[in-house]
């Protein structure tokens, strides 16, 4: 049974790991990888020595830590109040809004965004107006841009992300909860003393495996976002590969930030997951 998902990981994730070389050459399409010529670490020392590299790492770094610090608690939030709620319709039909917005792709996500906060007719700048205010440049201004970056992920992951959470309370023990009732224990302190710890497990598994993609925040979403007015603060390590690589054509250079990113991620995951036993937690593996 484990044959499929071997051969899928061979095919689509070991495999074009061999690409990995044309970051150690000047890759020509035409010469292809055997014909290109061999530079060695010249690419790795022109993206550590460029003033673009630090930009990045720094839109990067401050986007990931929104992520982690406003957005990792919050399924966890979620999925713990939903557990408390005792009218079974009210529960699903709450879960059910709250997901729906998983399933649109991230342009409709930005689309409704651009509705809503666009200066020209939008309906937010449209009531400021009407309140007598100045309408607001939301999307082509820097300040706002991590804003609205961190609001659309907690609009369209915050649902899917809290049916693993409520998953892991399903499978805790109701004599936990029976003997903590017995002891006087109120809702919240249940909530506190057995459920937390009982789904700790997952939530440090899955805090390493967000750990591991801290540079990888995804092209999509940031690239329908990102204009040349707030490009200082939205061009990150995913839409710079797209710059780099297919508009301007270097693809040597393009896998070395690709590299860069994975060998980034890849120590970080190992960092977190022995921290992680040493605190006496599972680990991924």
């Amino acid at each position: 049974m484990i044959l499929p998902g071997l051969l899928y990981f061979i095919i689509f994730k070991y495999l074009p790991m061999g690409g990995l070389i044309i970051a150690f050459q000047n890759y020509q399409p035409f010469q292809g990888i055997t014909g290109s010529e061999w530079v060695g670490l010249k690419h790795f020392i022109r993206l550590f020595t460029e003033p673009t590299f630090m930009q990045l790492l720094r839109n990067t770094l401050i986007l990931f830590a929104m992520n982690i610090v406003i957005f990792f608690p919050l399924p966890i939030i979620v999925a713990l109040m939903l557990n408390e709620l005792k009218g079974r319709y009210l529960k699903n039909w709450i879960q059910t809004i709250i997901y729906i917005p998983h399933f649109m792709s991230w342009v409709i996500i930005v689309s409704i965004t651009y509705v809503f906060l666009t200066v020209d007719g939008g309906v937010i700048n449209e009531l400021i107006a009407s309140l007598g205010g100045t309408k607001i440049s939301f999307l082509t201004s820097s300040e706002w841009l991590r804003t609205i970056y961190i609001l659309q992920i907690i609009w369209k992951e915050l649902g899917w992300s809290t049916i693993i959470y409520l998953a892991a309370i399903t499978v805790v023990d109701p004599q936990l909860y029976e003997a903590s009732e017995m002891d006087g224990a109120s809702r919240l302190r249940k909530t506190w003393h057995v459920t937390l710890p009982a789904i700790r497990p997952v939530i440090i598994t899955l805090l390493i495996l967000k750990i591991g993609s801290t540079l990888d925040l995804g092209f999509e979403h940031m690239y329908l976002l990102l204009n040349s007015l707030n490009r200082s603060v939205a061009e990150i390590f995913d839409t710079y590969i797209y710059t780099a690589g297919l508009k301007n054509g270097q693809l040597s250079f393009s896998t070395t930030i690709g590299m860069f990113k994975g060998v980034v991620g890849l120590i970080l995951v190992m960092l977190s997951n022995k921290l992680a036993k040493k605190m006496g937690e599972d680990g991924v593996y």
